[in-house]
C-alpha cells in the first residue's frame, strides 16, 4: 500500500512562490486578472474549491462568477455517477467559445473525474483547449501547474496515481462568514463496489487533531457560526493516527471551544457509527442534533454485494438508538434503486425501510456504473423504465413522510441561524438543518434567534420571530 505523504513547509513554500511569481507577473502587466471556479458534487469538493480560490488570490486573480471573460476557468469535477460526469464534459466542449473570445483564458480540469485515467487520455485527445488536469493528489501543487502553463504555454497534466496527502497551511477563500467546512481526513478505505471515490481520493487519512481544533477556534473567533466536519467516513477518523483520538474524542474537544456556534458532519458510514457517537452527540448542546447517515439499501443481500459491511438489522439497531438518546434527531440518507440484481422484493424492503425509519429527507439516487468498480461488470437484468418506475415510487414515499414531519414542526418554537435572503423573505436553519423563510430586516442575518414555524412544505418550513417575553 502506498504511504501517505505529509506535504512539508518547504514543500509548501515553493508552491507560494509560484504564487508570488504569477502576482508579479500580472502586477507588471497591470492587469488584475480574473478567475473562476465551477465546483460539481459533494461539500468536500466545496471545501476543495475554497482552497483553489484561495491559491488563485493569492496568485493576483480576483474571483469572479463566470467564464465569460475569466483568465483562468477551473472545473473542479465528481465522478460519482455518470450523468455528472456527461455534464461536466458539454460545459468543458462550450469553454471553446469562452476561450476563442477570450484567447488569453487558461482552462483546467481537477476533482474526482481528473484521477481517473480514461478520462485523462479522453482530455488529451478531445479537449485540446484544456490546459491543464491536476487530480485530487496534487491539488496543493496547482500554484505550479498553473505557472507551467502561464509562462511556457504547454499543456501539463499532474495525474500520477499516489495514496495522497496531508497539507496544512494552504490559503482558502470561504464562501461564507458565518458557515465553513472543515476537512478533517481524506480518501476512504471501504470500497463499496459501486463507488469511484477509493479509486479517485486514495486512502484514509487524517489530519492531526491539533491542526483540526486550531482551524475550528480561529473560525470560531472570526464569527464563524456553524461548522461542518468533512470526511468520506467520518467514523473512521484517527485510526491511521497514533493519538488515541477517535472521532466522538474529536468532536467532544471542538463541542468545548468556547463561543457560540454549532457542529456538523458528513459522513458517516454505519459500519462504525457507534453507541459512543451518538452518547456524545446528545452530551453537548453544540452538537447538531442531525445525522446523514446512509443505508443505500434495505435489503440485506444487496447491502453485501454491496460491500457495505452492515445488514439491514445493524442499521436499524444503530438509528433506533441515536434517536433514543437524541429524540429531537434529524435524519437524513442516502438510497440506491436498481442496484445490479436487485428484485421487486428487495426493492420493497427498502420501502419498508424508509417507512419504519422515517427520514426528514433522502437523497436518491439511481444505480450509475462507474467504469472501474466491481458493479459495473455485475449482472444487471433489470430495464432502465423498472428502476425509473421504482425510483417514482420510493420519492412518493419519502415525500409524503417528509410533508408529514414538517408538518409537525408548525407552532413549535425554534433557535434557528438567520443564514440569508431568498427574495423578499429572510432564510433561516434549524439545528437539524431544516430551511426557514420568514419575513425581517437583514439586521438580523448572522445571528441565532427563536422562531416560531407557522407553515410547511415537502422541502422546507416558514415562521415568524418569537415573541419575546
Amino acid at each position: 500500500m502506498k504511504q501517505t505523504t505529509v506535504i512539508s513547509q518547504e514543500q509548501l513554500d515553493a508552491q507560494l512562490a509560484f504564487c508570488h511569481k504569477i502576482k508579479e507577473f500580472w502586477h507588471s502587466q497591470t492587469i488584475t486578472p480574473l478567475a473562476y471556479v465551477e465546483t460539481y458534487g459533494c461539500q468536500q469538493n466545496e471545501a476543495d474549491s475554497e482552497r483553489i480560490r484561495g491559491l488563485l488570490i493569492e496568485s493576483g486573480y480576483a474571483i469572479t462568477d463566470k467564464s465569460e471573460g475569466a483568465d483562468v476557468v477551473v472545473m473542479n469535477t465528481c465522478a460519482i455517477r455518470e450523468h455528472a460526469e456527461q455534464r461536466v464534459f458539454g460545459n468543458l466542449g462550450a469553454l471553446t467559445h469562452t476561450k476563442r473570445r477570450h484567447p488569453r483564458q487558461k482552462i483546467f480540469l481537477c476533482g474526482c473525474m481528473a484521477g481517473q485515467e480514461q478520462v485523462v487520455n479522453r482530455v488529451k485527445t478531445s479537449y485540446p483547449h484544456v490546459d491543464g488536469v491536476f487530480s485530487t493528489h496534487h491539488l496543493w501543487q496547482f500554484p505550479e501547474v498553473l505557472s507551467r502553463v502561464l509562462f511556457t504555454g504547454k499543456r501539463t497534466f499532474f495525474t500520477a496515481d499516489e495514496a495522497g496527502s496531508i497539507v496544512e497551511g494552504l490559503p482558502q477563500q470561504r464562501d461564507s462568514g458565518l458557515k465553513a467546512w472543515v476537512s478533517i481526513m481524506y480518501g476512504c478505505n471501504n470500497f463499496c463496489t459501486y463507488c469511484i471515490v477509493p479509486y479517485v481520493r486514495g486512502r484514509e487519512r487524517s489530519r492531526k487533531a491539533a491542526d483540526i481544533l486550531a482551524e475550528c477556534r480561529q473560525l470560531i473567533d472570526s464569527g464563524i457560526k456553524d461548522i461542518t466536519l468533512l470526511g468520506q467516513n467520518v467514523n473512521s477518523y484517527g485510526k491511521d493516527l497514533d493519538e488515541g483520538m477517535d472521532f466522538a474524542d474529536l468532536l467532544a474537544e471542538i463541542a468545548q471551544i468556547p463561543g457560540d456556534f454549532l457542529i456538523r458532519f458528513m459522513t458517516s458510514h454505519p459500519r462504525d457509527a457507534s453507541k459512543k457517537l451518538f452518547d456524545t452527540m446528545a452530551a453537548y448542546p453544540k452538537i447538531a442534533k442531525q445525522l446523514h447517515l446512509p443505508f443505500q439499501s434495505g435489503s440485506s443481500r444487496v447491502l453485501k454485494a454491496m460491500n457495505r459491511h452492515y445488514d439491514r438489522q445493524k442499521y436499524l439497531d444503530a438509528v433506533n438508538y441515536a434517536k433514543s438518546v437524541m429524540p429531537d434527531l434529524v435524519l437524513t440518507s442516502d438510497v440506491i434503486v436498481g442496484f445490479p440484481g436487485e428484485t421487486e422484493e428487495e426493492f420493497e424492503e427498502t420501502i419498508s425501510l424508509i417507512k419504519e425509519v422515517r427520514y426528514d429527507s433522502l437523497f436518491t439516487f439511481i444505480f450509475s456504473p462507474r467504469a472501474g468498480t466491481p458493479a459495473a461488470s455485475m449482472d444487471d437484468p433489470t430495464p432502465k423504465e423498472e428502476k425509473n418506475r421504482r425510483f417514482d415510487r420510493l420519492c412518493a414515499v419519502q415525500n409524503n413522510i417528509s410533508g408529514q414531519l414538517h408538518n409537525e414542526y408548525i407552532g413549535k418554537t425554534l433557535r434557528c441561524l438567520i443564514d440569508g435572503t431568498d427574495k423578499e423573505f429572510l432564510t433561516a436553519r434549524t439545528e437539524g438543518g431544516r430551511l426557514v423563510r420568514l419575513l425581517g430586516d437583514e439586521s438580523h442575518i448572522g445571528n441565532f434567534a427563536n422562531i416560531t414555524i407557522t407553515g410547511a412544505t415537502t422541502w422546507s418550513l416558514t415562521g415568524e420571530f418569537a415573541e419575546k417575553d
